[in-house]
């Protein structure tokens, strides 16, 4: 039985059953994410749309068109209301969400390459991206105007995301290393350092809810958990299958803690955040399960997979 810190017994865990697969991508999916109010979720394709699902009904409200190539990667604002995507046609583009026709309010020009990752700052004034063209962009979303350009990176960036306030942004890149910036564009830190020329690309990265840690995806098959204020790695998560794509992973937090990650496997594995041990592995999709998103409130994972699947499926917790 596994027991917290605080020696009490945990209740049993709860395993997630399949609930739904939700069918209207026509080409890969490459990233699911509820909304932050948990109304919706949004599923990016490389098909060039983004869908709007309803999170309780699991139905299809409506199709984001406009960009002229695949999309890699979703954001939502802080209160739901916009979204941005991160396309291979070299631009983010800003979407009312609410807007019965699915209205672009901003598309944002500067990258001169793909544009492969994106989040919103939790006061959703601006967006952090992240492009195969080596830089890191901050927009400012009321104007659409570039703000910063940061140039740290030697290889494509894998992945952006801004802490829990909005001060610190860490990016991953192929090029093996993992870093720490202030929003002016100073390096505060490098997590892992790309120095050694045997480090495998880090293909994710994001930080903890309460902002201390930060979670780390390589290519070696290997998600690790890190104290990045003393640069020391305190857990490690293997089991799945990750040498190829740019898997995301996330915590989950709605009932007990969790790691969740896709897999090349075609599988979506849970870990016990604190035990390191693997929980489950959800089985179903027919690809790779490149993207995961755990719904804020409710015990609810959706996952998206690869091209033979084109699927986001639903799991929930009884």
């Amino acid at each position: 039985m596994a027991s917290s810190g605080s020696g009490q017994q945990l209740p049993p865990y709860n395993p997630y059953r399949h609930l739904k697969t939700l069918r209207g991508h026509e080409s890969a999916v490459s990233c699911v994410k509820f909304s932050n109010d948990g109304n919706l979720l949004a599923s990016a394709s490389l098909d060039k749309t983004v869908i709007l699902w309803s999170s309780s009904t699991l139905t299809l409200l409506r199709r984001l068109v406009g960009h002229s190539e695949g999309i890699s990667d979703l954001s939502w604002s802080s209160d739901s209301h916009y979204i941005c995507s991160a396309s291979d046609d070299r631009t983010l583009r800003i979407w009312d969400a609410r807007s019965p026709t699915g209205e672009c309010v901003k598309t944002l020009r500067g990258h001169s390459d793909v544009v492969f990752c994106a989040n919103f700052n939790p006061q959703s004034n601006l967006i952090v991206s992240g492009s195969f063209d080596e830089t890191i962009r901050i927009w400012e979303v009321k104007t659409g105007k570039c703000l910063r350009v940061i140039r740290g990176h030697s290889l494509p960036v894998t992945s952006v995301s801004f802490n829990r306030d909005g001060s610190l942004i860490v990016s991953a890149s192929h090029d093996g290393s993992c870093k720490i910036w202030d929003t002016e564009g100073t390096c505060l830190k490098t997590v892992i350092d790309d120095k050694d020329d045997k480090a495998p690309a880090v293909s994710f990265t994001k930080f903890s809810p309460n902002g201390k840690f930060i979670l780390i995806a390589t290519l070696d098959n290997t998600l690790r958990l890190c104290n990045y204020a003393i640069g020391k790695f305190l857990k490690v998560y293997t089991g799945h299958l990750n040498k190829v794509y740019c898997i995301t992973s996330t915590f989950s937090v709605t009932n007990g803690k969790y790691i969740v990650s896709g897999s090349e496997d075609h599988c979506v594995y849970l870990w016990d955040l604190q035990a390191k041990t693997m929980i489950q592995k959800l089985e179903g999709h027919i690809d790779t399960v490149i993207s995961v998103s755990c719904h804020p409130s409710e015990n609810k994972i959706a996952s998206g997979a690869l091209q033979n699947d084109r699927t986001v499926r639903i799991w929930v917790q009884d």
